[in-house]
């Protein structure tokens, strides 16, 4: 216990203060238990550590990291009941799903300390739901995504804006403030700022989180056998070379040598990882069960690592705008153009040059262009799409 205290006071030491994202005050942090999922790299543990130096009392707060080795002659159980005796009241656990049986004692936890704040986070690749069967009753839980253009300028430029909701945006309502270039830094932002780190070895870092995330978070949690990652890894590969493509789980098992039914599994927990996106048609309504589309990676840093000289600018463009949509918004795919939002609007997406041919008869229709500082009727800019979050 003593070490797991003196680790902790070392990261507090660490934690600066400057900014937060955007989940920082969405999130109840006085709920019983809460849960924060998401991909790798998008600053889960930062925000978390930056609640704790901020609001909470140091002698009656706990931070750990699951793959501890306190862990190996102790369980999770035994660190609260210890933490209690202690005159804890919360308990922060990061990356949990690296701990085998972390739904079960948590439900432990919950009952034998009503004293205890639990707060975990994990990666979005555990589902609450397939823990203990009455565990998702208990927990409160929260997705983060990786920065918004906005949270980037604010993060790496000292630039800050608004957050501006989609009615706002297509009324084009988005004011600049004076001197502020909204496309000096938006090309720098695809690259590399979707995670909220810097260095010069970005794209190093970003294949360690995507192996890291293949090897350990997926493979644990489906219990992958190594040929079974294997494939995944080759899936992946085919899907950074070619999207966005419309999927044919068919012909994609028959060049992996396993069943449809399988691809389809392999896309899902690359989805639910933070690695690819899936965009479906709207026959699932707000369930979003719809059939797939068209696949993507997740976000346009992605595309620019993993794609490298396959990268063209209408996949980076569709892939910023749907990535940024759908944190707040149901996103499907369009019967006449690119997307279909909250089952209302319907964009085309493209360059200062794209024409409204696919939306001419379309009553909510808008035209949303790259390399344009402002818009006008239902001509919108690309780049403000990434400032409602």
């Amino acid at each position: 216990m003593e070490r797991l205290q003196a680790t902790f006071d070392k990261l507090l030491r660490e934690t600066t203060s400057t900014f937060h994202r955007y989940m920082y005050d969405r999130i109840d942090w006085q709920a019983r238990v809460v849960g924060l999922l998401g991909p790798r790299g998008v600053g889960k543990t930062t925000m978390v550590l930056q609640y704790i130096k901020e609001n909470l009392p140091r002698k009656e707060t706990l931070y750990v990291v699951a793959e501890d080795l306190y862990f190996s002659t102790h369980t999770l159980v035994d660190l609260a009941d210890a933490f209690a005796r202690m005159g804890g009241k919360y308990l922060f656990i990061d990356e949990i799903h690296k701990y085998k049986g972390w739904s079960r004692e948590l439900k432990l936890i919950y009952d034998y300390h009503s004293e205890l704040h639990v707060f975990f986070t994990g990666s979005s690749v555990l589902d609450i739901s397939k823990g203990v069967a009455d565990l998702s009753r208990r927990v409160l839980t929260f997705e983060m995504q990786g920065l918004s253009y906005r949270e980037y300028l604010e993060l790496f430029h000292q630039i800050e804006l608004p957050i501006y909701n989609i009615h706002q945006i297509l009324a084009q309502e988005v004011v600049l403030p004076r001197g502020f270039l909204p496309l000096q830094h938006f090309t720098d932002y695809l690259k590399r700022g979707y995670y909220p780190f810097r260095d010069d070895n970005i794209e190093r870092y970003i294949m360690q989180m995507v192996n890291t995330t293949l090897e350990v978070d997926i493979a644990q949690y489906a219990d992958l056998t190594p040929a079974t990652i294997r494939k995944l890894k080759r899936l992946l590969a085919i899907i950074a070379q070619a999207a966005p493509f419309k999927p044919n789980f068919t012909q994609l098992g028959g060049q992996l040598e396993v069943s449809r039914n399988n691809i389809a599994d392999l896309c899902a927990w690359l989805e639910k990882a933070g690695l690819i996106g899936q965009l479906r048609d709207s026959t699932g309504g707000i369930q979003g069960l719809g059939r797939v589309d068209k696949v993507y990676l997740d976000n346009p840093t992605l595309i620019y690592v993993l794609g490298k000289e396959n990268t063209e600018i209408g996949t980076i463009r569709e892939t910023f705008f749907f990535n940024q949509m759908r944190v707040a918004h149901d996103i499907a795919s369009s019967l006449v153009s690119d997307f279909l939002v909250t089952d209302r609007y319907t964009f085309e997406v493209g360059g200062k040059k794209k024409k409204q041919k696919q939306i001419q008869n379309v009553e909510q229709g808008y035209v949303v262009k790259d390399d344009i500082e402002t818009g006008y009727g239902n001509i919108i800019p690309l780049w403000q799409f990434g400032l409602t979050y």
